[in-house]
């Protein structure tokens, strides 16, 4: 028999937490997130909640947990694409269908209650961070806020009648010696337009927060799943995210002081967190400021240009200085994720500079 339960306890919790610790404890490749980020972004610091209603529920078998989903209703994807979807988020489960598909069928369940018409994920918890299962490049560790997961979870989804919605691409490059002339050429066209790229100053991080929401929600605002960034989150994901920003790689493209186009390089911290294990005391401390001289990789999370601002050399200007600041660092490699895989303009440009798709993620979504 199995048994989903909604958590509702600590000690439930603390199962939902720890659960991916438990299956993956002899995968090579799965990089354990910090516990106390992960109570974190559970609990009501998190302004998500401010507009979307979640639960979490776990899957037991013979009394152990087996399996974890949440159920999410996001008023603002509701109103913003007038599409009554809801989603799932945070799956886990052994490779087991019966497991899998009871999880999926409490979800189903609360969604129609609530009038959605479609079953989308898993996004953990939206378009704005992890979202999608990797379907492809299961050799190569996940980097920074990427998802990982086993290859069987994409015959658990088929099995249950999910079809995919989106499929998102990795592309992977060695930091090139030379940029080729033809970027370096519309780099210089961008300059003679006024356009100048500087890095961030931390020192003023907060209204250069502000900058990156108002070039990310313009540049993203057709994307495909999109939903645009409250104040409340884009201070949430700066705290979050300014111990690990380097200014060198966090740049910043203007046209007479306003921002028009943003790229943020992080240091791929997975290879920290893999000797971390999910505790934060004084040793792990000492290990991350041992393996942090240590990391090679970086990913490219974010590049965006406002709309009226494309096809103008912003993009090719920001790849220019961004490889000033990846040659500085010393590092050996970029991660440039995610791309739609229907975005081809920014697939054709990072294969000029030599990238290569090397994982795939696949968002899955069925009628309900």
């Amino acid at each position: 028999m199995i048994e989903v339960i909604e958590v509702k306890s600590k000690k439930d919790l603390d199962d939902f937490i720890k659960l991916p610790f438990f299956l993956y404890s002899k995968d090579p490749f799965y990089v354990p997130p910090l516990i106390k980020e992960i109570q974190k972004q559970f609990s009501d610091k998190n302004p998500f909640f401010l507009h979307a209603s979640v639960r979490y529920f776990l899957a037991k078998k013979e009394g152990g947990p087996t399996g974890r989903i949440i159920s999410i209703i996001n008023q603002r994807h509701i109103e913003f694409h007038n599409e009554r979807a809801g989603f799932f988020g945070f799956f886990e489960s052994l490779n087991d269908q019966e497991v899998a598909s009871a999880l999926l069928d409490k979800v189903s369940e609360i969604l129609r209650k609530e009038g959605m018409d479609i079953i989308r994920g898993p996004m953990n918890f939206s378009t704005n961070e992890e979202c999608g299962f990797l379907i492809e490049g299961f050799n190569k560790p996940p980097m920074l806020m990427t998802p990982y997961n086993p290859a069987y979870y994409n015959d658990l989804m088929e099995r249950y009648g999910m079809i995919k919605s989106k499929d998102l691409y990795a592309y992977i490059c060695n930091t090139p010696k030379e940029l080729p002339e033809k970027i370096l050429r519309v780099a210089e066209i961008a300059e003679e337009r006024r356009i100048r790229v500087r890095p961030i100053n931390k020192k003023r991080f907060d209204s250069e927060m502000k900058a990156f929401k108002d070039v990310y929600n313009s540049a993203w605002v057709k994307n495909w799943g999109f939903i645009p960034l409250t104040d409340e989150e884009i201070t949430y994901l700066g705290n979050k995210l300014k111990t690990i920003v380097a200014p060198k790689l966090t740049l910043i493209a203007e046209s007479d002081k306003e921002p028009v186009g943003f790229m943020g390089l992080l240091p791929d911290f997975n290879f920290i967190l893999k000797h971390m294990k999910g505790k934060l005391n004084p040793i792990t401390i000492a290990k991350a400021i041992y393996y942090s001289k240590k990391i090679k990789d970086l990913r490219l999370l974010l590049l965006g240009i406002k709309a009226e601002y494309r096809n103008k050399g912003v993009d090719a200007l920001l790849f220019r200085e961004g490889v000033k600041g990846v040659k500085k660092g010393g590092y050996k490699r970029v991660e440039f994720s995610w791309i739609l895989e229907d975005n081809i303009p920014i697939q054709r440009l990072v294969e000029m500079i030599g990238g290569r798709l090397y994982k795939r993620y696949r968002i899955y979504e069925k009628r309900l």
